[in-house]
């Protein structure tokens, strides 16, 4: 699979390590009220979809940035790929 980097091009799949669910980068705040519960599910409670699906990899053997890669897990076609910061800056702006 080749990831179209956002600097760098296409990039091998093999240079990138796979992080999980982008939804991590939506860490709950754990001074909330109900914290213990945002916390459990966050750290523990995974979808598992099929079909077109946002994904956290790691460039570890490349420049080692953060990308967000949206990506159907049916066809392994990546439609989107995107920094991480600024994904994470994107969603503190929406706020």
């Amino acid at each position: 699979m080749l990831i179209p980097h956002p600097l760098l091009g296409l990039r091998d799949a093999q240079e990138f390590t796979y992080l999980g669910d982008a939804s991590l980068l939506n860490r709950p705040d754990g001074m909330a009220e109900g914290a213990a519960e945002a916390l459990h599910d966050y750290l523990y409670l995974r979808d598992n979809p099929a079909g077109e699906h946002r994904e956290l990899w790691f460039h570890e053997q490349g420049d080692r940035s953060w990308l967000v890669v949206t990506r159907n897990t049916l066809t392994h076609e990546i439609t989107q790929v995107e920094f991480a910061a600024d994904v994470a800056r994107q969603k503190g702006a929406d706020q």
